[in-house]
């Protein structure tokens, strides 16, 4: 299915269902999306509530950015740092576009204009077309049924596309650039538009459980730059929903608190929740985050741990799982949640394989997990748990990446994210006085060699309860990191901080250097810089690169630039091209700017460094997720998340993909109302 940039458009006033937090929601989210994906966490008390006072005490004093960085690699042995201040170093990089000397990739293009967020239609640079390669409830399984929204069961969505498609990857499997394979993560469900009000409560609940997970799809094009098509039935495709086996790995497998009833060991966990972001590893794996599955499971206030708490383990229920699997009663299965918040790891190249959950790289609410290869060979993690007030983490692999081709090379890189030690970003600014957000940072243990370093917690105890452990040695608090990527081409490192809004309220931490703003509605990225180039070491520099909203708005900033911009809020996932260009997807951007969310790009070198153009606009209510930059094959690829979000069954405010006006026109396997989708934008 294809549509230039100017089919299809569709202007509609939202229509809100009735919610808890109708009136009542904070940040950017609409309260249909806050309810829905993460359990109205942002309507209650943010989990961190930790009195933090180092970061207000370090940027009061303003110390030197090589004072900072000199009690930083105390006891740090064969550490060499550069004689030039770090973050000055940092800069200087940036402006000359060394090294990696970014360009201007192999997408041209003039940036659309801002998209009003009443507006139902995808939206793509004139030259440019958009296809949907696939649609939630497209049959991908042998035998799977054709899609039919009005009559969905839970064992036919076992064997269809997933609801609310995150993570994104096409990773191409053969020489002659013919076939791929999709993976795509599958976070939350809407069931007030994606079901009938008639359905039978039981089955409704059994079919969102199944539209859960992953999916793996085989895609097939006639010639490399051509438009991907999926192939139904496909023996390499795959679901991976709640009731899949998955492995424990790592320090914590085994753990008192990982055993349950069903699974005495604490080595076998039933499924995957709420899976965000993720990565995709050297070795051809999948990594993918369980990020707010607290939601998922019910726990009496009078129950709740402080462990819990931290996690957002409580009595609310809205899914109410609990009713068609007693697993997620919490009471009765109170160590059923310590099974989920991981990094899973997915072979999309063997579908009888076994995925993964990595206990090693720590428990909490993961977006994801990008890695990148050291030169001495170690892979090195980057993590970030989207919560307001919480952290940035690291892990850094024991053994070190095989480069050979061979089966057994692959085998050992599939025990790499296995063992390793965990640790968390601290921040550090260097004072204002210089007009720009940047400083030194330093990356604080939390084990060494596989093992706690952290007081009063045992290594499991690190692992289970990272929140916890994380908070004893006072990292830095951030606006929600979400997405964090290294680039390639320069080496630096990319934090997706969306927004915070709780930021200097009463009682809550006010505004610091790396998270800049009281009240941010609109987030800002970070750009990290290992300290000599190498990944494993204990320091670096950073940079706000952007600072988001719309620039003609007092405190915002675009990596120095100064010339006209697109208006973007919300950053959520980035991605690179293959000139290191950065490529950023909002989430928000409809109740913080009033616009439809989109994908940017935004050089990070030379003299365009900071320039901000809007390459697309998703439809009303959408999120734009999982960008795939496939700049030299002259593709684009975005999940497109929640479209139509604040509709209902019977008044539906969007029609994406499909653009059906009414079930009577729809067409088997047709909906006439929104389907959560993966695009390929490509000239034509």
């Amino acid at each position: 299915m294809s549509r230039s940039s100017s089919e299809n458009t569709m202007t509609l006033t939202p229509q809100r269902p009735s919610l808890p937090m109708a009136d009542l929601v904070h940040g950017n989210r609409s309260p249909v999306t806050c309810h829905l994906r993460c359990g109205d966490a942002c309507f209650g008390e943010a989990p961190n509530t930790t009195r933090t006072s180092y970061f207000r005490d370090v940027a009061a004093t303003a110390l030197s950015r090589r004072s900072v960085l000199g009690a930083a690699a105390v006891g740090t042995t064969g550490l060499v740092l550069s004689s030039q201040p770090a973050a000055a170093a940092f800069r200087e990089i940036a402006a000359t576009g060394k090294p990696g000397t970014p360009g201007s990739g192999s997408l041209p293009f003039a940036a659309i204009a801002p998209v009003p967020n009443t507006v139902d239609a995808f939206t793509v640079p004139t030259g440019y077309r958009w296809d949907t390669i696939i649609r939630w409830g497209d049959p991908i399984l042998a035998g799977a049924p054709v899609f039919d929204a009005a009559n969905q069961t839970g064992a036919a969505q076992a064997q269809q596309f997933g609801y609310n498609c995150d993570y994104l990857d096409i990773i191409v499997t053969d020489r002659k650039g013919r076939r791929a394979l999709l993976v795509a993560n599958h976070e939350y469900t809407n069931e007030n538009i994606m079901f009938p009000p008639t359905m039978d409560p039981s089955e409704l609940i059994r079919t969102a459980m199944a539209a859960h997970g992953m999916s793996v799809v085989e895609l097939r094009r006639k010639s490399v730059g051509s438009t991907w098509t999926y192939v139904p039935d496909s023996e390499r495709s795959r679901r991976i929903t709640v009731d899949t086996p998955f492995t424990v790995d790592g320090p914590a497998a085994g753990s008192d608190l990982l055993k349950t009833a069903a699974d005495p060991t604490g080595r076998l966990v039933l499924g995957t929740l709420n899976n965000c972001a993720g990565g995709t590893t050297p070795w051809g794996t999948v990594l993918s985050g369980e990020e707010n599955f607290n939601q998922y499971f019910h726990r009496p206030t009078v129950n709740v741990t402080p462990q819990e708490k931290r996690y957002g383990i409580g009595p609310a229920d809205g899914r109410n799982w609990r009713s068609v699997d007693s697993r997620f009663d919490a009471v009765a299965n109170p160590n059923e949640p310590n099974r989920f918040g991981w990094i899973i790891e997915v072979d999309p190249e063997d579908p009888m394989s076994t995925p993964v959950k990595h206990t090693a790289m720590g428990r909490f609410k993961h977006e994801g997990a990008n890695v990148i290869i050291n030169g001495d060979g170690k892979v090195v993690a980057y993590m970030g748990d989207d919560e307001r007030f919480d952290y940035v983490y690291r892990f850094v692999s024991r053994d070190t990446y095989r480069s050979g081709g061979k089966k057994k090379d692959r085998a050992h890189n599939l025990t790499l994210l296995s063992s390793g030690d965990l640790s968390v970003a601290r921040f550090t600014g260097d004072g204002l006085e210089d007009g720009v957000s940047d400083g030194t940072g330093e990356w604080i243990p939390l084990t060494v060699n596989g093992e706690s370093v952290v007081p009063g917690f045992t290594t499991e105890q690190v692992l289970v309860y990272t929140r916890l452990a994380a908070d004893v040695v006072q990292p830095t608090k951030m606006d929600r990191p979400e997405d964090v990527e290294p680039n390639y081409v320069n080496g630096f490192i990319y934090v997706a901080c969306t927004n915070n809004t709780d930021r200097g309220k009463v009682g809550k931490e006010g505004a610091t250097e790396p998270n800049p703003r009281n009240a941010n509605k609109n987030g800002h990225v970070v750009e990290m810089q290992p300290t000599g180039g190498n990944h494993t070491s204990p320091t670096f520099a950073w940079n706000l690169i952007l600072i988001c909203g719309d620039a003609a708005t007092a405190g915002t900033y675009f990596g120095g630039y100064t010339g006209p911009v697109s208006p973007i809020s919300c950053p959520d996932n980035v991605a690179f091209d293959s000139a290191g260009n950065l490529w950023v997807s909002t989430d928000g951007q409809p109740n913080s700017i009033g616009l439809n969310d989109g994908l940017f790009k935004v050089p990070v070198a030379g003299p365009e460094r900071g320039r901000v153009q809007q390459f697309l606009a998703v439809p009303i209510q959408a999120e734009t997720c999982g960008p795939v930059i496939h700049d030299r094959d002259g593709s684009v690829f975005v999940a497109v998340q929640h479209p139509g979000e604040e509709g209902t069954w019977d008044a539906q405010t969007s029609r994406f993909p499909d653009y059906v006006p009414s079930t009577s026109a729809a067409r088997a396997g047709e909906f006439a109302g929104p389907r959560p989708s993966v695009v390929q934008v490509t000239r034509g």
